[in-house]
This record gives C-alpha cells, sequence and structure tokens, in this order.
C-alpha cells in the first residue's frame, strides 16, 4: 500500500470516529451550514472572529472535517476568521455527484471564492492542501483584489509522467486492503467512493494532454498576492522540482521546506505548520 493511500485514508479514518458534530471538538464556537453557491450548495464550517478571513481548500475527495481540524481548533480565533469548505460532490457538499471536467479545478476556485463573498468576506487569504492547493493558485490568479495572502502545500501546477505513475498506481480501489478501503467506504458508500476515485485519477490525468502537462502553469506569473509555499522534503506525492517551479514562476514567492514532512506535514506537524502559517499571514 502507498504512502499516497495511506495520509488520505487516515485522515478519513480519523474523521469516522471522532465526537458527533453536536460536539465542541474546536473548543470555541463553531458555524456549519450550506450555502448555494453557483447552482450548487456547498457545505461549510466557521470558526473564530478575527479580521483575518481565511479559507481553507482541502486535497482529493477531502472535506475541511477530513483535512484541516488541526487548524480549525488551532488558528488564532482572536486575529482569524477560519472557514472551511466541502468542495463539490465532496464530503457533505452532496448532491451534486462529483464529476471531473477539464475545468475543474478553475471551478473549485470560483466555488471557493464566491462562497467568502456570499458569507461576506471581501478580503481573505488562501490556504490550500494537495489538490486544493492547485484550486488556491487558480483562484488567487483569478482574484487578485480579493485574496491577501496564499499558502499552497502538496500542490503542482502541472502533471508530469512521475506523477501519473503515482496517480495510476493507486487507481483500483479492489486491491486495497479493506483495513484501507473502509473509511472511505462508509464516508461515501463503496460505489460512489470507487466510481469517484476513478475519475479523480482520470481527471487529474487529462492535464498531460496539455502543453507541458499544464493544469495553471500560464496563471503562476497571475498570482500577485505575497505567497508561501510549504514543501515536506519526504513528500512521497510531489517531486521537489514543483515547488521549485511555484517558486520560481510565482512574483512575490517564498518555499519553506520542512525536513521531515511528508504530504500530510499540517496534520503530522499540526503546532510547527500552525506557526508558521500564522507568522506568515500576520507579517
Amino acid at each position: 500500500m502507498t504512502f499516497f493511500l495511506k495520509w488520505r485514508l487516515r485522515t478519513v479514518q480519523k474523521a469516522a470516529y471522532r465526537s458527533p458534530p453536536s460536539a465542541c471538538y474546536y473548543c470555541t464556537a463553531v458555524k456549519t451550514g450550506k450555502e448555494s453557491v453557483n447552482g450548487v450548495d456547498l457545505y461549510y464550517q466557521q470558526t473564530g472572529g478575527g479580521d483575518h478571513a481565511v479559507l481553507l481548500m482541502p486535497g482529493a475527495l477531502g472535506s475541511g472535517e477530513t483535512d484541516f481540524e488541526p487548524q480549525l481548533k488551532g488558528l488564532d480565533k482572536k486575529r482569524f476568521t477560519v472557514v472551511a469548505f466541502d468542495p463539490r460532490g465532496y464530503g457533505k457538499s452532496q448532491p451534486p455527484l462529483r464529476d471531473f471536467p477539464s475545468d475543474f479545478f478553475h471551478r473549485d476556485a470560483r466555488d471557493g471564492l464566491q462562497l467568502m463573498q456570499t458569507l461576506g468576506f471581501s478580503h481573505f487569504s488562501l490556504l490550500g492542501w494537495s489538490d486544493g492547493g492547485i484550486t488556491a493558485l487558480i483562484a488567487a490568479a483569478l482574484s487578485p483584489t480579493n485574496v491577501r495572502k496564499l499558502v499552497v502545500w502538496g500542490s503542482n501546477a502541472y502533471v508530469s509522467q512521475e506523477d501519473l505513475g503515482i496517480y495510476n498506481s493507486v487507481r483500483d480501489v479492489s486491491r486495497w486492503s479493506e483495513r484501507m478501503r473502509r473509511p472511505m467506504e462508509e464516508m461515501y458508500g463503496a460505489e460512489y467512493f470507487r466510481n469517484t476515485w476513478s475519475a479523480w485519477v482520470d481527471g487529474i490525468s487529462q492535464f498531460t494532454h496539455n502543453p507541458q502537462g499544464s493544469i495553471c502553469l500560464e496563471l503562476l506569473p497571475q498570482v500577485s498576492c505575497p505567497t508561501l509555499v510549504v514543501h515536506g522534503q519526504k513528500d512521497p506525492m510531489v517531486p521537489s522540482f514543483h515547488p521549485q517551479v511555484l517558486l520560481q514562476q510565482i512574483p512575490n514567492a517564498r518555499l519553506h521546506e520542512m525536513a521531515e514532512g511528508k504530504h500530510n506535514l499540517h496534520l503530522r506537524f499540526a503546532d510547527e505548520f500552525n506557526r508558521l502559517v500564522q507568522a506568515f499571514l500576520l507579517e
């Protein structure tokens, strides 16, 4: 079983055995609900009351609850208002069924931007992990007047042949162990999970047909806000050339490497990650 499966399914497994939503596991008031955005109802969580609004953008098949509990709990509630959302077709933002047209990252970016506007935030920062980092890069490029600062980790702006091999190696969920399949099947149902996962592999793979395998390479120079790229030096999912490309192509970017960090560094080293992000956002 690859590390890719282990980090993604471990986050879902943690969520499956948590206290029910009525329990205040963030130790502060958490507002939850759905808002109609671009023709779909998006589920979100909101906590804190600070002047600096932050949107958390999850990874593939992820949700705010599975992917960002340490950030919802740990970011300074007096300085930040933190919003996490489930992209359409993921988590509690169902229906609709999740699909992966050629513009699915752009669609998620538009959804996230519009959700924040609907919630009353016209100026906010973005924190994006993995697929959510790609979404955040696109959102920052599309809406520079709205995005204050940007933090991305475990993300890539194009799909290389090396990446394609990784994605295809985990396509067939029937080859996963029952222990690894079960948390995803409990969240989504076996059929929806199987079909959506395979569709995700196809969706991310289709970018290899673009020049240079681009997902959003051409948009990187348009990201004008201060940007922090975080990279775990032991990340098996994202080779080190990806953060270097982001650093080179985004005009106002800096790179922070975590020597022991893997793909889920914000979960494994949550306190260190939260301190790093807070310091950057408050500069």
